[in-house]
């Protein structure tokens, strides 16, 4: 299950804090174009669902399933990521814990990949969530791919942290990005296959 950021600072470009330009690409538009570059080859193989917390309406706490995983579902996705207008606020933790329940963590493998460029804003706790999840799971991975951290300061950092536990106790990757490129690795490593440590082949993103 891909969880993707919609939320209203998406529209802001550059990839740190300080590095904003009125005349350059948005966030969300460089997510896009990194991640039409990875998903029709991984959908491929694999069943991708679409969570998307923060699009519109302005300021609210709104998470959307858009699709449960489903075979070749590259096109249905881009085309969903193509039309959303970022302008809520951030509800990661909400986000990805219906994710989770959308994947049957409790009974069936599974992994996520959440995208985000901020820090919780509604109210939930990425670590506690973890801890949560990690508790109740059969065996759930979750990763995040973080925009924006380079630059943040001291408060933002223990954000960071707390974000990077919710992944840290799935047996999940913390991948904070600055580029494009680092962008589309970090999908492909996430997305592209099972971590096969874990001796399931069979887990669903």
């Amino acid at each position: 299950m891909l969880v993707f950021d919609a939320s209203g600072s998406m529209s802001g470009n550059g990839w740190g804090y300080g590095s904003e330009n009125p005349a350059a690409v948005s966030r969300i538009d460089k997510v896009r174009i990194a991640l039409a570059k990875v998903l029709p080859r991984i959908a491929r193989g694999r069943r991708v669902g679409l969570m998307t917390y923060g699009p519109g309406p302005y300021q609210q706490c709104n998470v959307e399933l858009n699709f449960p995983p489903l075979d070749n579902n590259a096109d249905r996705i881009l085309t969903t990521v193509r039309e959303l207008t970022p302008a809520g606020k951030t509800p990661l933790s909400s986000a990805v814990e219906q994710a989770a329940e959308v994947l049957e963590f409790r009974t069936k493998p599974g992994v996520i990949v959440a995208l985000t460029d901020g820090e919780e804003t509604c109210g939930g706790s990425p670590c506690a969530l973890g801890k949560k999840l990690h508790e109740d799971a059969m065996q759930l991975t979750v990763h995040i791919i973080g925009l924006r951290v380079k630059g943040l300061s001291w408060t933002g950092e223990q954000n960071v942290l707390d974000t990077k536990c919710l992944a840290e106790e799935n047996g999940g990757l913390y991948i904070p990005v600055e580029s494009e490129e680092e962008l589309v690795a970090a999908l492909e490593k996430t997305l592209g296959c099972p971590i096969l440590s874990h001796n399931h082949i069979d887990d669903v993103p």
